[in-house]
């Protein structure tokens, strides 16, 4: 892959898509242009635990942010990447109805963490998800 290539980048636990801006041993920087999956909430280190964990607030890498992804995460998209407040608002979505269908005390925590992500959301690109 080149520079200028677009591409979908996994990034954490958050999946995108985005263009390369540079390349170095063993990855590519790559620039967000939309957001495939949002990033999930809560300890990665201690999965779907609820109780005696640091629980994190993730939010998705912003629009034009540059992040450092190891190129096994770095692969080609063919398509046009969507809007990326319209991606945004459908990753947020998607992610909420699959922890509303789990309903377990991980997800109703998530849930929860993620009503505080999205009120950033709000301010920051004007979204709203009522």
């Amino acid at each position: 892959m080149t520079i200028g290539d677009l591409v979908t980048a996994h990034y954490k636990s958050g999946k995108y898509t985005g263009t390369i801006t540079g390349i170095r041993p063993g990855g590519y920087t790559v620039k967000v242009t939309s957001v495939l999956r949002h990033p999930a909430q809560g300890d990665l280190h201690h999965p779907n635990q609820a109780e005696d964990v640091f629980f994190h607030e993730r939010k998705a890498l912003a629009h034009l942010e540059q992040a450092n992804i190891a190129e096994s995460a770095v692969h080609p998209f063919e398509g046009e990447p969507e809007a990326y407040n319209d991606s945004l608002f459908a990753a947020v979505r998607k992610l909420e109805n699959r922890l509303k269908e789990k309903d377990d005390a991980f997800s109703r925590r998530s849930l929860q963490a993620l009503e505080e992500v999205k009120k950033e959301y709000a301010i920051m690109y004007k979204i709203s998800f009522e």
